[in-house]
C-alpha cells in the first residue's frame, strides 16, 4: 500500500485511518522496487489510501511505483487497485500510461448502500472509472470486487454484477463483509457458501472472463491466478 497509511475519506466498511494525510514520500517507488526484487515476487498489486487531498488523487505515485518496478524486475506482472481519483480521466490516464497488467478498482456494494457504507465514493462514478479505463487502454484487463452481507439483496446484486459489465469489468471478485470493529456497521448476513457459488455461476453466464467468489475472498487474493491461469486476454469479451 503506497501513499501513507491515513485515507482522506472514511469508509464505513474500512478500519484504515482517516484524516489528514502526510506529503508523498519520493523515495517510496524505489523502495516498493527493491523489497519486490528482494523476495522474488513475480506479480505485484499495487494499492493505496484514498488521497483526495492531491490535486492528482496519488496517481503520479501509482505510475512511478509501476515504473520503478518495471526496471527491477522486467518480467513482473503488476495489478494496480486504486481509488477513483475523483472522477479525474487525467490522472487515471496518467495510471494507465505507465503500463499496468490489471487496473482494478472495486465498487464494494450496491447502489442503494453507498450512501450508509461509501458516503464520499459515487455508485456511478466508480462504474465510470472501470468504464474509462477499458475503452482508455482496452489491453489492460479490468477488474473489481465487492463485499456481500451489508443487507443488499439478490436483485440488487445482479444489477450491479450487469453495471460492471456494461462498464467493461472483465474480473470480478465476491467476499463476505466482515466487521473490522464494534464502530463498523455489524454483518447484517453471513452468506451461505452455496450462495458464493450461484454468485459466481450467475456471473459468469453475464460474461466476466473470471470470478472469485467465497467467504473469505478478497481483491487481491491470489491476484497472480487470477491474471495467468484463469483470465487469458483472449477470454476477454466487452460486447455486453
Amino acid at each position: 500500500m503506497i501513499l501513507g497509511d491515513v485515507c482522506s475519506r472514511d469508509c464505513a466498511f474500512c478500519s484504515v485511518k482517516s484524516g489528514s494525510p502526510s506529503a508523498p514520500d519520493p523515495g517510496e517507488p524505489e523502495r516498493i522496487a527493491e523489497a519486490a526484487r528482494e523476495m522474488g515476487l513475480r506479480y505485484v498489486v499495487v494499492t493505496s489510501v484514498t488521497r483526495d487531498d492531491l490535486p492528482d488523487g496519488g496517481s503520479a505515485q501509482f505510475a512511478l511505483s509501476i515504473t520503478a518496478l518495471r526496471k527491477s524486475l522486467p518480467d513482473i506482472k503488476i495489478e494496480v487497485l486504486t481509488p477513483d481519483f475523483r472522477g479525474d480521466k487525467k490522472a487515471l490516464l496518467t495510471v494507465l500510461e505507465a503500463g499496468p497488467d490489471v487496473f482494478n478498482h472495486n465498487v464494494e456494494t450496491v447502489k442503494r448502500l453507498y450512501p450508509e457504507i461509501r458516503p464520499q465514493a459515487d455508485y456511478r462514478r466508480s462504474l465510470k472509472v472501470l468504464e474509462n479505463a477499458a475503452a482508455l487502454m482496452p489491453d489492460i484487463r479490468t477488474k473489481s470486487g465487492i463485499m456481500v452481507g451489508l443487507g443488499e439483496t439478490m436483485n440488487e446484486i445482479i444489477e450491479l454484477f450487469s453495471d460492471l459489465r456494461e462498464s467493461g469489468c472483465d474480473c470480478l471478485t465476491i467476499g463476505q463483509y466482515l466487521r473490522p470493529s464494534k464502530k463498523n456497521p455489524p454483518v447484517v448476513e453471513y452468506i451461505r457458501p452455496e450462495v458464493f457459488d450461484g454468485l459466481k455461476q450467475r456471473a459468469l453466464e453475464l460474461g466476466f472472463a473470471y470470478v472469485a467468489s467465497a467467504p473469505l475472498v478478497r481483491s487481491s487474493m491470489n491476484a497472480e491466478e487470477t491474471f495467468s491461469a484463469d483470465c487469458p486476454a483472449d477470454n476477454l469479451d466487452r460486447s455486453a
